[in-house]
Parts: C-alpha cells; structure tokens; sequence
C-alpha cells in the first residue's frame, strides 16, 4: 500500500470472507475521512468484486469534525445485513448480490426497469391534494388565527421577542401567548404539529420529488406500448389516498379507450388513514374502472405484487389482476403478522406472508425475479395477441 496525502490508491482482490469483511471494514472507516471522487476499474468477470478505489481527503470535514453519511456510499440488506456497493447496487435492479434478496425500489427506477428509454409520457403529474377537503370549520378558523398572528408587524414582533428573551418579565398570559406562537414557527414545531396532514404530504414531495403516491402514464414494453402504474412506498408507505385513487383510475379509464394492456405495480401499506371513508372509497372507485376495462372491453391487467402490498390495495386491485405476479420474498397481507395474532390471540408462523408460501395456496400466478419480469411481461403480452405497433 502507498503512502498518500492528497489521494490514495487501495487495490484489492477478494479471496477468503474474512479478507472480504476486512476489506469492507476498511473501506468505511476510510469514508468517515474522505470523499468518494471515483471507481476506476471493476471486474465483473470474477465470482467476487474486485476494484480499485480512490479516494480524497475534505480538509474542512476533518477540521469541523463532521462524518459524511456512510448511507450514500453502502446499503445494507434486510435480508442477510451485508454491505452492497451503492453503484453496482443499482445496476444489478437492487438485488443484494451476496443473497438475492430484493430491495425496495423507487416508483422511478421502475419505470427505467421496464419501459423502453424515451417511451414513458407521464399522466397526471401535477394532480395534488385539495386539503380543505379534510378540515372542518374549527380547523379552518384556527387556520384563520395561524395566519394573523403570523402578519404582526415588525415592532410588535421584536417587542415579542424581547419578552421572551427575559422569562422573568413575562407574565402567565404572556408565556401562554408565546406558546401559541410557536406554532407559526417550523423550527418549535412539537411533534403533533409536525404530522398536520397537507404538512405530512408537502414533506414528502420535497423529500422523494413526487406529486403522490403513484406515478402512472403510458410508454414501450419491448416496443409493446403499455399503460403503467407504479406505487412508491417511499411516499407515506405508498398509502392510497384520494389522489392516488383517481389517478389510477384515470389511468385505467384511458387504458380502456386506447385498448392498451395495463400494468400496476403494487407496493403500500394500504389505504391512508388521514382521509378516513375518501381513501376507503378509492379501493370501490379502482375496482369499478378494472371492471368495466376487464370484463366488458376483455383487455389485459397484469398486477405486480412487491414488497411489501398489504390492506386496502391487496383487497382491491392488487388481487384483481388476469395474471398476478409477485417478486421473490414480496411481503403480502391483508393485515400485519402483529394486527392478526392481537385479534385472533394465535402465532403466526413467520415467514407465512411471504410470496412463496402464499404462491404454494394459490395466491397468485407467478414468481418472478425482477432482473427476467421485463421479458416475462413480453412474452405475456404476445401470448395475447397484443402486437408490436410500428
């Protein structure tokens, strides 16, 4: 190994396991230091990785004492808890490449997945939340007070703030004021404000930079053309609320006029408890629209399954599809492993809402790794006679 100051090169050749961990060991406490520029060389050909890293130190890092997020660099399985190299992590479609398990993907690399480069048209992208919908006139009026406090003049303001830099000069009625005050402020915000539904929403789509819960538009499938939905559990959990009803309803609706194979990737926790009987109206509202697209025009749903799909869009239309598949290892209930054994007061075995068990009653049609679903779904739709258009 060479000294270095500025940059340093570190070659490795994988050999033994314990060779591995300390290689990996080492790679981050070297991060905790420096700043990932480049990879230059990686060997894809032999059984374990081999590459060479370099690496440079952030002098102002070090000075300030401040560690760079590891999480940019590694992601840990959930499965075997083992390292992966965010890069090739990514190009391998997010399967751990020490045990084959299936990651969690975003509602965008998805889509690059499985729809053609420079085919996908977005549908209903700028579709948001309406919150008044939600708020009854006591909210509102308190909305109302939220707003005036927050238009006091500058004097005011700074007279405020005199007070209550001095707790002493404050009276019961003033401190009870100042407290109230609070509110209008983002940084004393106590956690039950923080969780204000439209704020909850707004964090979310600064966040994962999406609209909603779902993306849905039209695009090539091998030169197919398909219309395609697909849920993003990094959204509130993927949660169907009135948006992500209407628009997968649109999105079947225009599927049902051009006549085009639908896809829906699954991937939530149910519907969202913040709009109470609007998100429970969205499971009839979808089936309704699959109904309609199914049985009286006679097209193609295929429902994709992943981990994990539980309550209101397993009872809707994540069940509903002519063809179901399910990744390998999907979690996929109704109602969790702890809600069941609480209301029945029996154990569920573990592991018995997984997609292989669930596959072995009859659950659905197909398990399908996700690096082959793009050529599964080719062949789905050219078994029924959909065509390629030119």
């Amino acid at each position: 190994m060479k000294n270095y100051e500025n940059y340093q090169d570190y070659y490795y050749n994988s050999g033994t396991e314990s060779n591995w961990n300390n290689h990996i060991n080492r790679c981050i406490d070297s991060y905790f230091h420096s700043q990932m520029s480049s990879v230059v060389n990686y060997n894809e050909n032999q059984s374990k990785s081999s590459f060479i890293i370099k690496t440079s130190v952030n002098e102002s890092e070090i000075k300030n004492d401040q560690k760079p997020d590891v999480s940019q660099l590694w992601v840990q399985c959930e499965n075997c808890f083992e390292l992966n190299y965010k890069r090739f992590l990514k190009s391998n479609k997010n399967i751990c490449e020490h045990c084959g398990y299936h990651m969690k993907m975003s509602s965008s690399d998805r889509i690059e997945l499985l729809v053609d480069p420079g085919t996908w048209d977005p549908m209903d992208e700028e579709m948001f939340l309406d919150e008044t919908m939600f708020l009854d006139e006591t909210m509102l009026s308190l909305l109302d007070q939220i707003d005036s406090k927050a238009t006091r003049s500058e004097e005011e303001e700074s007279s405020d703030q005199d007070r209550i830099s001095d707790p002493e000069k404050q009276s019961d009625e003033e401190k009870e004021s100042s407290l109230q005050g609070r509110i209008s402020d983002p940084e004393k915000e106590s956690d039950e404000e923080k969780d204000y539904y439209p704020d909850r929403i707004s964090s979310y789509q600064r966040k994962t930079g999406l609209t909603e819960a779902v993306q849905t538009g039209t695009g090539r499938l091998n030169g197919i053309p398909v219309a395609i939905g697909v849920m993003d559990f990094q959204f509130i959990g993927g949660s169907m609320g009135s948006v992500v009803g209407e628009k997968i309803t649109r999105l079947i609706e225009y599927a049902t006029n051009q006549r085009l194979p639908l896809i829906i990737v699954c991937a939530s926790g149910g519907a969202r408890m913040q709009e109470g009987s609007f998100s429970l109206m969205q499971m009839a509202k979808i089936s309704s629209a699959l109904y309609s697209y199914q049985k009286k025009k006679g097209l193609l749903y295929v429902s994709i399954l992943t981990s994990p799909t539980t309550g209101g869009v397993t009872a809707s239309f994540g069940m509903l599809g002519d063809i179901i598949i399910a990744e390998p290892n999907a979690y996929i209930a109704f109602a969790g492993k702890r809600v069941i054994e609480q209301t029945l007061n029996k154990t569920i075995p573990e592991g018995s809402q997984e997609a292989e068990p669930l596959f072995d009653k009859g659950l659905f049609d197909l398990i399908v790794p996700r690096n082959l679903l793009k050529g599964v779904l080719s062949e789905l739709f050219q078994l029924h006679a959909i065509q390629v258009n030119s």
